[in-house]
C-alpha cells in the first residue's frame, strides 16, 4: 500500500475516487458485505447492479467487461488510495481502515425532512381555510387576506426546505442505490 494509515486523504483524492459510478457501488457493496469478497463475486454484484439484473441472469461478457475493469483501473487505484485492501494471491478484497475517511461525502446519516408532506398539508389546510373564510363561517378576514396567509404559509415553508437542503447539501446516495431490491 503507497499510503501510510495515518494519512488523511485529500478532498482532490476522495472527489477523484468517487467521480466512478463503480468505485463508489465497489464502496456501497464492501459496507453491505463488511467482509472479504472476491474481486469476481464484486464485479458478478456490480455487473448485475449495473445492467439492472439479477446476478444469475448475468451474460458471460457482462461479467467480463466489469471483472477487467474493476481488475485493472478502479480496485488498483482504490487499494493506491488506501481505502480497500486487495490481496492479489486470494484475489480478496475488504475495506480498509482509511475507508472512514471517504465515508463522511457518502453517508446521510441525518433523517429527511418529509417535505412533500408539508407541502401538502399547507395545501389542505389552506383550502379548507380558504374554503371557510369563502362561505363565510370564518369571519373578519377577506378572502384577500385568506389567500396571503396561504402564499405565506408556503413561503416560508420553501424558505425553510431551501435553507435546510443548503446545510445538509447534496449526497451521492443515490447512486448508490442498489435497484435491484
Amino acid at each position: 500500500m503507497s499510503r501510510a494509515d495515518s494519512d488523511k486523504l485529500s478532498q482532490d483524492v476522495v472527489f477523484d475516487l468517487l467521480s466512478s459510478p463503480r468505485r463508489r457501488f465497489v464502496l456501497y457493496y464492501l459496507n453491505q458485505v463488511d467482509e472479504p469478497v472476491t474481486i469476481g463475486d464484486l464485479a458478478d454484484e456490480v455487473a448485475a447492479w449495473e445492467n439492472e439484473v439479477d446476478v444469475e441472469e448475468l451474460s458471460s461478457q457482462q461479467r467480463k467487461r466489469v471483472y477487467v475493469s474493476l481488475y485493472q483501473t478502479h480496485v488498483p487505484k482504490m487499494d493506491d488510495a488506501g481505502i480497500i485492501e486487495y490481496d492479489s494471491d486470494s484475489g480478496d478484497v475488504v475495506l480498509a481502515d482509511q475507508a472512514v475517511d471517504i465515508s463522511a461525502y457518502l453517508s446521510r446519516d441525518e433523517e429527511e425532512q418529509p417535505w412533500q408532506q408539508y407541502y401538502l398539508a399547507i395545501a389542505i389546510v389552506g383550502g379548507l381555510f380558504y374554503g371557510a373564510v369563502a362561505i363565510g363561517l370564518i369571519g373578519g378576514i377577506s378572502q384577500f387576506a385568506a389567500g396571503l396567509l396561504i402564499i405565506l404559509a408556503f413561503a416560508v415553508t420553501a424558505i425553510g426546505h431551501l435553507i435546510t437542503t443548503q446545510r445538509r447539501g447534496d449526497g451521492l446516495s443515490s447512486e448508490l442505490i442498489d435497484k435491484r431490491q
